[in-house]
Parts: C-alpha cells; structure tokens; sequence
C-alpha cells in the first residue's frame, strides 16, 4: 500500500516538496514554494505526496482562494497534479485524485476543476487522465480548456474575462510568474542578468496577491510570456530559450 503526506505547518520544513529536487540552483526557489504554501495552508491549502524521493503529488484548494483566474464558488481546484518517473504506470495519479475528489465531497462542494490543454504540454495534467474520472470541458480559451466534475447542478466556474483576452497594453516582452512554482525564481534572475546585458527591454509582473491573480491576463499565473501585447506561452524560459523565442518572434 502506498504511504502518502500531506503538507502541514509542523511538517513543511523538513519536507520536500517534489519539484526541483536535489538541484541546488533552485533552492530560492523551492524556499519561497514553501513559504507560499505556508500562506495557503489557512485557506485550506492541500499538497499531498508519495512518502517517497519523487516529483509525485497533487496539489488543490477551494476555488475562491485558489490563485486562479478563475470565477466560481465552492468547487476545489487542482493546481497541479505530476506523477513522473518510475513512479508512472502505478496507479499513484489515480489514487492521489480520487483522494482530492473525495475531500472535496467529504466538504461539501458543487464540484472539482482544472486546467488542462487540448494537447498535452509540460507541467500542465493530461486531459485524457481526467475525463477517464468524468471530467467535462466547462469553459476555454485557445488551447486552454477549464475540466470539471460536477456533484451537483449548481453553478459551474467560469474563466476571468481578463484571461480570455490573453493580451496586454505593454509591447515589450513581459513575464509574469508566481511562486508558485519552484523553478521560477532562478530563472528570472538568469533572465534579468541576460536582458541587461544584451540591453534589451524585459519586464516582469510578479503575481502576489489573490486580487492580482484572480485578474491577471493569463489563464496559468505562475508563468506566462507575452510578447507585442499577446500571449505566447506558459514555456518557462531560461536564457538560451529566451534567445531563441525572441528571434523566432521577430
């Protein structure tokens, strides 16, 4: 039988949390993680994992405090959900959302949601996965599509306005990132030191609060590239990808 954690405020520090791990470039990263994990756990926060030295977990909470720009009430939404490895093929994936789901009924909500795309990229769950557990499209934009499993006929989420319109005043290449994400810190640093260097304009919007990411212009805000006022991609970049996106832009 499989061993699971669930992270909590006794037991984050001396727990890894998957990502990045035993990578001491994204050790800032994997710090600030942690402590926005740290500031989650009141909303009723959940990372749960295998007990085991592998980026295997699902992480979620209710859609009103979720940093998604995402409009609904009482549903739980799934941040990310990765088993990756050995660990593939093991039924882990299965186990790790009936237990989401679950809880999610055991709480008394409408339903559970996530984001997915209509073909597989990195980082983001496989749409196939979830619609073998019932998981319809509710909402989408471009390639993004909104899942969800409803237990009940209340009111389904919606998509933020702000996200479907994928655009931006700004024409210069923009970042915004979260940390959400435990790779994000090394790279925009890697980033920052590369634009000044090669002079070229780069900014970047880091999302911190619930209000800047229920209206953010990015369906996925812990990173997000958009370049001429449009959206590119979630791609998280580091130098040599940064390079080679902005000539092929051009």
């Amino acid at each position: 039988m499989n061993e699971y954690i669930n992270l909590t405020k006794e037991n984050i520090d001396e727990e890894h949390i998957c990502c990045a791990i035993g990578d001491p470039k994204h050790q800032v990263g994997v710090d600030k993680k942690k402590e926005w994990i740290k500031s989650k756990l009141k909303d009723e926060h959940v990372f749960r994992k295998l007990n085991a030295r592998g980026k295997i977990f699902i992480e979620y909470e209710p859609i009103e405090t979720s940093w998604a720009p995402i409009n609904g009430n009482n549903y739980m939404y799934i941040y990310c959900l990765w088993v990756a490895g050995s660990f593939k093929g093991k039924g882990i994936a299965k186990e790790l959302l009936e237990y989401a789901i679950e809880d999610a009924k055991n709480k008394k909500m409408s339903g559970i949601c996530t984001i997915v795309t209509k073909k597989k990229k990195p980082f983001i769950g496989e749409k196939k996965f979830f619609e073998h557990f019932g998981f319809k499209v509710i909402d989408s934009v471009n390639d993004y599509e909104l899942l969800a499993l409803q237990f009940d006929d209340k009111e389904i989420p919606k998509i933020n306005e702000n996200a479907k319109s994928m655009k931006i005043d700004n024409q210069d290449f923009t970042i915004y990132y979260s940390n959400e994400c435990p790779y994000v810190e090394y790279e925009v640093q890697e980033l920052t030191e590369y634009a000044k260097k090669n002079n070229i304009k780069l900014n970047f919007i880091k999302i911190d609060s619930l209000e800047k990411a229920k209206n953010a212009p990015c369906i996925l805000n812990n990173w997000a590239n958009f370049y001429k006022g449009k959206f590119i991609s979630n791609t998280i970049l580091n130098a040599n990808a940064f390079e080679k996106l902005i000539k092929k832009e051009k």
